[in-house]
Parts: C-alpha cells; sequence; structure tokens
C-alpha cells in the first residue's frame, strides 16, 4: 500500500463509498489546506464495501469519534497492516433457511432438533449458499480480523454437547481453508496474516467430562482429545455453578473446588488457556492464583468502571496479569457501561493500561456479524411458543439500557473504528498493535505446548 495516499480516496475505498456518500462522514473534516499540501496519488487498490449495514455501523461509529482525516487514515492503515485477533467472538454468521426450518417444524421436529438445526445453518451456510458466502466474506474483510478465537463450544460439560459446534467450525475451515482456516498452533496464526487468509483458533465454552465421578484422572480424560480436536481454550464455569467452581451469575461466590484446582493443572498440562470470562469472582481470582500459566478473562470488563456480575474487579484482575495473561474487554454495551458505545469500550481499555499495563489488555468482542439475510428468512418461520428462561441465562436483573446506537457502534465490522480509536487517544502503533491482536498471540504461545 503507498505511504502516500490522497485522503479521500483514501476514506472513500476504506469506507466503502464515495466522499458524497458515508465519506461525508469524515472527509468532511478536510480542510482547503489540507487538501493543498496532500500531493496526488494512486487510489488504494481497496474493494469498496457495499453491504450498507456495515456502512452504517461505520457512520454511527464515525459520528461518535470524530477523528481527524488524519487519524482515520493512520488508524485504517495501521489495522490493514496489523495482525488483529479477537480474544473471544465469533466468525460471521448466516441466514437460517427458512423454508427448511419451517418445514421441520410441520414435521414436529423438537426444540432440541430445531436449535441444532439454527446453529448448523448459522455457522455452515456460508460454504453451501452462494449469497450467504459472499456475505461471510465481505463482513470479514471489512472487519479486517486476522484471527478469532471462536467459540467452538455450546455452554456445558457434556462431551457430546460440546462437540456440535467444534464440529460445524472445523467443517467450515475445512470447506472454506483458501479463505478461513483453522488455526492449531500460534505459528499458523502468523501464517494466515502473511499470506492475507484469516483463521480460527478454537475455544470451547466448557471443560469436557465424563460425568461418571470414578476418578479424577478418568474424569478428565477428554480434556486431551478435546485439545486434539483443536481446542486451545475452555471456560471454567459459564454463568452458573459446575463441579469446578461457581460461575459470575452464582450469589454464593464460593470459589475454586479442589477438582477445579486439578482441572487447572491439566489444562497447564495440556496447553489450554484457562478462560475465567464467565466465572465468579472468586472463582476468577483462585484459578490465576492456582494455574502455571496464564489465565485470561478472554470477553469481560472492569468492575470498576462499571459494576456488573460479568466484570472483574481489580484485585481479580491483577491476580490475571500476574500469570501473564490478560482481560479481554467485549463490545456489550450493557457491561461496558457508561456511554455503553466505541467511547466506552475505549474507556475501558485505558483504564487497564494505565492501571495494569500495556501487556494485559485485548479486545474480545463477544460479538457477531449477522447475515442481511436473516430478517427475511425468519419471516417464513412460525413463531414459537414462549419458553422458560435457559439454564445459563438465569441470573440477576440488569436496569442498563441499551439503545441501538451503542450496539451499532460497537458492532463486529466496526474492528477497523477500534483502531482509529485508539489512535486518537494517542497510544503508539506498536502499543495499539498488541491491544488488537499482539497480547493474545502473546498469550497463546506462552502456553501452547
Amino acid at each position: 500500500m503507498s505511504n502516500s495516499i490522497n485522503r479521500r480516496s483514501f476514506l472513500g475505498t476504506s469506507l466503502g463509498v464515495a466522499t458524497t456518500g458515508l465519506g461525508v462522514a469524515a472527509a468532511s473534516h478536510l480542510s482547503a489546506a489540507e487538501e493543498k499540501e496532500t500531493p496526488p496519488a494512486t487510489p488504494v487498490k481497496q474493494k469498496p464495501i457495499q453491504n450498507e449495514t456495515i456502512l452504517h455501523a461505520r457512520k454511527v461509529a464515525l459520528d461518535i469519534l470524530k477523528p481527524t482525516p488524519k487519524q482515520l487514515e493512520h488508524g485504517l492503515q495501521l489495522h490493514a497492516d496489523s495482525l488483529v485477533f479477537d480474544s473471544y467472538g465469533f466468525a460471521p454468521r448466516a441466514a437460517i433457511d427458512g423454508d427448511k426450518l419451517a418445514a421441520a417444524i410441520k414435521e414436529d421436529a423438537s426444540p432440541q432438533e430445531l436449535q441444532d438445526l439454527r446453529e448448523d445453518m448459522g455457522m455452515t451456510r456460508c460454504v453451501t449458499d452462494p449469497a450467504e458466502h459472499r456475505e461471510f466474506k465481505e463482513a470479514f474483510d471489512a472487519a479486517g480480523v486476522t484471527c478469532i478465537f471462536q467459540n467452538a463450544g455450546e455452554e456445558g460439560q457434556d462431551p457430546l454437547r460440546l462437540l456440535k459446534r467444534l464440529a460445524r467450525f472445523t467443517y467450515t475451515t475445512d470447506m472454506l481453508a483458501d479463505f478461513v482456516s483453522k488455526a492449531v498452533t500460534p505459528a499458523d496464526i502468523l501464517d494466515a496474516k502473511k499470506e492475507g487468509r484469516h483463521c480460527l483458533y478454537l475455544t470451547g465454552n466448557g471443560v469436557p467430562l465424563t460425568q461418571q465421578w470414578e476418578t479424577t484422572t478418568d474424569e478428565m480424560k477428554y480434556m486431551r482429545i478435546f485439545y486434539q480436536l483443536g481446542i486451545r481454550m475452555m471456560h471454567m464455569t459459564y454463568n452458573r455453578r459446575n463441579m469446578l467452581g461457581d460461575g459470575c451469575a452464582e450469589p454464593a461466590n464460593a470459589g475454586l473446588s479442589d477438582f477445579g484446582r486439578t482441572v487447572v493443572g491439566e489444562m497447564n498440562r495440556l496447553g489450554i488457556i484457562p478462560d475465567v470470562a464467565h466465572s465468579g469472582w472468586q472463582t476468577s481470582l483462585e484459578t490465576a492464583q492456582v494455574s502455571t500459566r496464564p489465565v485470561v478473562a478472554s470477553h469481560s470488563t472492569c468492575a470498576t468502571l462499571h459494576h456488573h456480575i460479568r466484570s472483574k474487579p481489580d484485585n481479580v484482575i491483577k491476580a490475571i496479569v500476574d500469570t501473564g495473561g490478560l482481560i479481554g474487554i467485549c463490545c456489550i454495551p450493557r457491561y461496558l457501561g457508561g456511554t455503553g458505545d466505541i467511547n466506552a469500550l475505549l474507556d475501558q481499555i485505558d483504564y487497564v493500561v494505565k492501571k495494569f499495563g500495556i501487556d494485559h489488555v485485548a479486545i474480545g468482542t463477544d460479538v457477531s456479524y449477522t447475515s442481511r439475510n436473516s430478517a427475511l428468512e425468519s419471516k417464513k418461520v412460525p413463531r414459537a411458543p414462549r419458553s422458560r428462561t435457559p439454564w445459563r441465562s438465569l441470573w440477576p436483573a440488569d436496569p442498563f439500557v441499551e439503545t441501538p446506537e451503542m450496539r451499532i457502534s460497537v458492532s463486529w465490522t466496526n474492528w477497523p473504528l477500534y483502531t482509529v480509536g485508539l489512535v486518537q487517544r494517542g497510544y503508539s502503533d506498536a502499543d495499539i498493535q498488541k491491544i488488537i491482536g499482539g497480547n493474545i498471540l502473546r498469550v497463546c504461545q506462552q502456553s501452547f505446548t
């Protein structure tokens, strides 16, 4: 990419429109003097974004950030040049096949069958459906993300339950390896960046257990199997209490069990990163205290800025940092607090950097891009009866009021603007590269066996 880029051309191609469209929101800051001092240059050869959903999200975030042209250009260039690693997230989701799901309902499929069918469609139709394939690629390219620590396990401990998402993402990366591959070593992630590809590094939303409770060794035997299948990080708990410890939604906050300590030791031995993002504060603290390798809260926030059960207080973050680990700041407004938007995300990052150091923060979005075709396909499906609250969602009521603007500003495809926001906040290029990818890559390298 040329180092001498006409600003209007760069903004137009990067944001996917001419400066008469969304580019006006960014390019209108150009002064006459700036125009004169910018020499003509060959426009950047970059695919323009034509997806109105992505463009709208960019406009909302830009209207909040209001970067100067220089900040915007520099941030977008830096983002494109850097290895960007989402410390916990989701590959773009496809729309369901409404006709197929409606037919399954007509044939009296069980609720579990329908849930599995929905998930399978959302995770694999990017392979089989041309329109969804285009959306998948467009969203990935717009985000400029090299690697996602991909949620590839349903919440729970049953190995068969945990296997389903792992199979779906293995299938997707097998079939689309030229575009998005399955990374199994940190070197694979670096190779993907060098080769201009994307990749998924897989995490499970639970530790696979036999649940026979014969011996600790027998109980943990599937951990190695799932490691061999590509899982590189596991949640200790998911909101509720399990045999390892208390989740973040348990008011007792009882901490890590004896068996949980044994599991952390096995994770350390295998090279699996313990993730306490959904764990209770005491469980998180004790996991960090007993681990001999880095621990992460891959998608969380700081309780000092906004008290929430999914946040972490300073003493927990300090314990995580002491392992060489990090906290990944998520993109969910009700967890971020404050303004709940892209600025709140940046405020959380600022807090971690100032309090705990530049090496211990990442961005773990915990959000995904969903195909524009979803609304149309969903209309084909009969409305499901109201169901009981899922086990994983039994937690206290949250009074925080989210707005559409908050959520849109931290859309997954706005990843390049997170980098722009960090440029605005005065971070050096080297420090920004740590935040947007280098820190979580380091943790992977230090954890890999």
